[in-house]
């Protein structure tokens, strides 16, 4: 990866259309400051953040859905332009599974996105912040996978072994400057499909 470069890789990327986001019943508060106070999707780590959990040790009410999850991350910034991965089509809720899990497995969720162009090198950097904005988001006891989808990108396998790597992304997120990136493609994530 090459953070410092000015030539972009992708210099005319194809931007779509994106989606009305949907209303959700109050199950949320309503300040435009706590977007992420929704019961099911409230943080629950301080692992990468400095948010306290105000809500103690609840229990869901509802299951987290692929919308939900979609919800979190189509706001998200490409590291190379100033464009959401919803309006690039690198996330869309088709390519997001939620497992709810039984008494013998941990409810899950998986990522798959597509890349914009089949060598792109801000890959690492886009399932890293999609990773790290998940994170925050989810309730701990969901499993997380967040892939690059089949046959979209030439160094897939190697890309989603590192994505998978607990302590590679540990190490990442310790990483300042990375970290800069990374927070820089999360702030809009809030936005959550509402144009800025």
């Amino acid at each position: 990866m090459n953070f410092g470069s000015t030539e972009l890789e992708n210099a005319n990327p194809v931007v779509y259309d994106i989606r009305a986001p949907t209303l959700r019943a109050s199950r949320c508060s309503d300040s435009p400051d706590s977007w992420w106070k929704c019961d099911g999707l409230r943080p629950n780590s301080t692992l990468f953040t400095d948010a306290q959990d105000e809500w103690g040790e609840q229990e869901e009410d509802e299951p987290i859905d692929a919308r939900e999850v979609f919800d979190l991350v189509r706001s998200v910034t490409d590291p190379e332009h100033p464009l959401t991965l919803e309006q690039l089509a690198v996330v869309n809720e088709e390519h997001i599974t939620v497992d709810r899990g039984n008494e013998n497995a941990s409810p899950s969720v998986v990522l798959e996105f597509t890349p914009t162009i089949p060598h792109c090198s801000m890959a690492t950097l886009i399932g890293l912040s999609l990773r790290v904005r998940l994170l925050r988001a989810l309730p701990t006891h969901y499993k997380l996978g967040v892939l690059i989808r089949p046959g979209t990108h030439q160094s897939a396998g190697t890309i989603n072994k590192q994505l998978s790597d607990k302590e590679r992304v540990a190490a990442a997120v310790e990483n300042k400057y990375l970290m800069g990136v990374i927070q820089g493609c999360l702030s809009t994530a809030g936005l959550r499909g509402i144009p800025a």
